[in-house]
């Protein structure tokens, strides 16, 4: 692996609006480079190489995996194509960057892990949210009780999508639904301000397609907190967190997943104001954890680590059993 201050060169498995956004944050960064973009086709991996200004462009996810030019591989396909992408590129020695949600389940996720270990490589989810600077600070505060112990968690997650403009959502061979779109985002913030839940209590809307259009999510964690979840592919909302606690709380504001503000209120204060801009577009900021962390020798991140993202699978998992969701490639 490069050095400190070395240029790490980075490259694209998948050509989705996902990818182009990751390879703009690691524009804003200084030390690395996208040097290669890998599609199933040539003709793909050639319009996208245009478009990104990427020199070198595979027509398989196999001769990326390979390419001995690159350091490690950002896996930006479909969600039902994230295990077997990753595997490969983690056979062929590549430490992975893998899109959220990490797999269509955690059977999957364990086998994901199970390989970054056997071949001694690193591996984590790309939850960009998880490294935002506010989401630093907020941690920070938690940690310090700014807002005494933690009791609730009320956060929510929609958007109104039509099959027309993105048919993957509303397909069950494509993992579609608002759970394992932008639901993951919601189980990872309560994993990461309460830890697992002890319980769980859910309810869907789902669609005539076969998959959940929109729910809400009750997470019952360790001495009585509770996470409340709403989330939607269907109907829009305000997207916006609150962490309360025994003496004050935190509300992350508009868009709480891209956050670059949030409010700290404390009884018998005046209510503090943090705004914490996002540098570049915010995705540069998971990029550069995977980077601090493959120069530290480490094999997956202090901050997301995998046994945390089994975890928030095994959440997710849990929930689909409740309302009898099993996805096509499960039903085997």
């Amino acid at each position: 692996m490069t050095g400190q201050g070395e240029m790490v060169r980075w490259g694209i498995i998948g050509r989705g609006w996902i990818a182009e956004f990751f390879a703009a944050g690691l524009r804003a960064l200084t030390d690395a480079e996208l040097v290669a973009v890998g599609s199933r086709r040539q003709q793909t991996a050639e319009e996208f190489g245009d478009k990104l200004g990427v020199p070198r462009r595979h027509g398989s996810h196999e001769a990326l995996a390979n390419d001995p030019g690159v350091d490690v591989i950002y896996v930006a396909t479909p969600h039902q194509a994230h295990k077997r992408t990753t595997l490969l590129c983690l056979a062929a020695g590549k430490p992975v960057l893998c899109e959220k949600p990490f797999a269509i389940n955690a059977g999957e996720a364990d086998e994901m892990i199970a390989a970054a270990r056997r071949h001694n490589l690193f591996l984590m989810e790309a939850m960009w949210t998880r490294l935002t600077p506010v989401m630093v600070k907020v941690r920070a505060l938690i940690a310090e009780d700014a807002i005494g112990e933690v009791r609730m968690l009320s956060a929510d997650f929609g958007f109104r999508a039509t099959f027309e403009r993105v048919p993957r959502l509303f397909d069950p061979a494509s993992g579609g639904g608002a759970l394992l779109d932008v639901g993951v985002y919601l189980v990872s913030l309560a994993s990461m301000v309460l830890g697992p839940p002890a319980r769980i209590v859910s309810l869907p809307t789902m669609g005539g397609m076969g998959v959940d259009e929109q729910a809400a999510v009750i997470l019952g964690h360790a001495n009585g907190a509770l996470s409340i979840l709403s989330t939607a592919i269907r109907t829009r909302t305000p997207v916006v967190a609150t962490i309360m606690g025994t003496d004050g709380m935190i509300e992350i504001h508009r868009d709480w997943y891209r956050p670059s503000a949030f409010t700290l209120t404390v009884p018998g204060k005046e209510p503090e104001h943090f705004d914490i801009p996002l540098e570049g577009n915010g995705y540069n900021y998971e990029a550069a954890e995977v980077m601090r962390c493959l120069r530290a020798g480490l094999t997956e991140s202090p901050i997301l680590p995998l046994d945390e993202t089994r975890s928030v699978m095994q959440t997710l998992d849990e929930i689909r059993a409740q309302w009898g969701l099993r996805y096509p490639m499960e039903q085997a």
